[in-house]
């Protein structure tokens, strides 16, 4: 079967998403939140539902086969607003393929 960019082929793969929310920008920094998606269908992870994370440090998940493919940008605080509480800015998604 030929393939045009109308008609993409099939691989049967799938996309598993992990998002690692981490202490500081760097990777063998510790997890401090996650989040899981399994676009198998096989697993129906939800928020809350371990107390554990996955993994201890963004590069264990690189270690594991995860791959890295985005990370949040790293933008200062505006004066005066260095101790503000506010979202978890050291943000990772990974990805795997199954």
């Amino acid at each position: 079967m030929s393939t045009t960019a109308e008609t993409p082929v099939q691989t049967g793969l799938r996309q598993q998403v992990l998002v690692l929310y981490l202490a500081s920008s760097a990777l063998d920094a510790r997890v401090v939140g996650w989040s899981t998606y399994d676009g198998t269908g096989e697993t129906h992870p939800t928020t809350g539902d371990s107390d554990e994370p996955p993994y201890a440090t963004g590069l264990d998940a690189l270690k594991d086969g995860w791959r890295l493919f985005q990370a949040s940008q790293l933008n200062p605080p505006h004066p005066g607003h260095e101790y503000d509480v506010s979202f978890l800015k050291h943000e990772f998604f990974f990805e795997k393929l199954v």
